[in-house]
């Protein structure tokens, strides 16, 4: 069952039963889907909608503050790997030696929430992830912190089906996961009252770092795009109760590009339109440990096909890509 033309549907219901034989049917699907596209939406994933809807909607709610009280869960250094971050101080798009305005959207973003030893309250700074949760609306610090644990969980799942598809033990990954820091990065994309720049787009052309991405995506217009393999970009389908998942570039690294670490947008919308095009998107970063070394995985090289890439530790790819992308 299509999601569209090209980018599949997958239904993960069959590897989460535990029937053996359904499961590798998955795999087999999930694997071919990596090779040829780098994209699929998931269903049967096991995050209830009532999670991601309240999720959803508290994000919305802060969102909808003035910029003042947002920024006062900005941190002042350049980064932007937690805290709330505002328009005009990055450009993805640098990371592919793209030089383009900054990326019409703003965030808010979290870090290893499981790491955290009780639930957060609002207005609070963690002592143990320097996650900062605004005070305001009262209810986000819960839904987002139920929403991570749950996407979490679908992201160890997704590392064993991606075993089981690339001919390993299940717990393959296991090792090199077990203190992974997943990042959630709530996403607005607001109405464009202002024609954009030349170039200027919600969010440049890019590929994701870590192994995968996890999106819950919106149906306004002007959303994703992935460049498709014939060079064309592609609009990925907002399918109800389904996430969107993509291949980052540590996963590519791993299967010697076997999985295809795909260039992807978020496209402005057409300046025609009458109602509202805003947006909101939840990405979550399913991460690896940060000492861990990415180098080609025995079953995606032999004799005649040598690793294409050298071994990287993992902090240091993402680290060094986060900071190129800081125009501010």
């Amino acid at each position: 069952m299509p999601a569209s033309d090209s980018i599949p549907l997958l239904d993960m219901e069959p590897f989460l039963s535990g029937d053996e034989q359904e499961a590798r049917r998955a795999a087999s699907a999930f694997g071919r889907t990596f090779e040829e596209i780098g994209f699929a939406c998931i269903v049967g994933h096991g995050v209830p909608e009532e999670t991601i809807s309240r999720a959803y909607n508290a994000a919305r709610n802060f969102f909808d503050l003035p910029e003042a009280d947002k920024r006062e869960s900005a941190i002042s250094d350049r980064v932007k790997d937690r805290g709330y971050v505002p328009i005009g101080v990055e450009s993805v798009a640098i990371t592919q030696d793209a030089i383009q305005p900054p990326d019409l959207c703003e965030a808010l973003v979290f870090n290893a929430i499981n790491n955290e030893p009780c639930a957060p309250q609002p207005g609070s700074t963690s002592d143990v992830t320097g996650n900062i949760y605004p005070r305001t609306p009262p209810d986000l610090a819960p839904a987002l912190h139920d929403y991570f644990l749950h996407v979490n969980n679908l992201a160890s799942n997704l590392m064993q089906l991606a075993a089981m598809a690339l001919e390993l033990p299940k717990e393959f990954f296991e090792p090199h996961t077990n203190r992974r820091r997943g990042r959630l990065r709530v996403v607005n994309y607001p109405d464009q009252l202002i024609e954009p720049l030349p170039g200027q787009l919600r969010y440049g052309a890019h590929s994701d770092y870590g192994s995968f991405t996890i999106l819950r995506p919106d149906d306004a217009p002007g959303g994703l795009q992935v460049r498709m393999p014939n060079g064309a970009w592609e609009n990925v389908p907002s399918v109800q109760g389904a996430f969107v998942i993509n291949i980052g570039d540590l996963m590519a690294r791993w299967t010697n590009d076997r999985w295809k670490s795909t260039l992807h947008r978020v496209a402005n919308p057409p300046r025609d339109l009458s109602g509202t095009t805003r947006r909101i998107s939840m990405a979550f970063f399913t991460g690896v440990n940060g000492d861990a070394m990415i180098e080609c995985l025995p079953s995606c090289r032999s004799a005649s096909v040598g690793a294409k890439y050298p071994p990287v530790r993992a902090a240091d790819y993402i680290a060094q890509k986060l900071n190129v992308s800081m125009v501010a």
